[in-house]
């Protein structure tokens, strides 16, 4: 099952709404990246492991 971060789920001062799907690790590290470029934070392991408890499952496109 893919994972989802969303930057929704996290208090932002730029009101950021992106999304960033797919495997478990993929997410970590794109949105590792992300969080460092465009909301200032640090990119350490231990910021990548809160990151990892953060993911949700991916819904089912017809889950709705």
């Amino acid at each position: 099952m893919r994972k989802v971060a969303d930057c929704r789920d996290m208090p932002s001062e730029s009101g950021c709404t992106l999304t960033i799907a797919g495997s478990e690790d993929e997410v970590v590290v794109a949105a590792a990246q992300h969080a460092q470029a465009v909301h200032g934070h640090t990119d350490t392991p231990e910021f990548r492991e809160q990151l990892r408890t953060m993911l949700k499952d991916e819904e089912p496109a017809n889950a709705h």
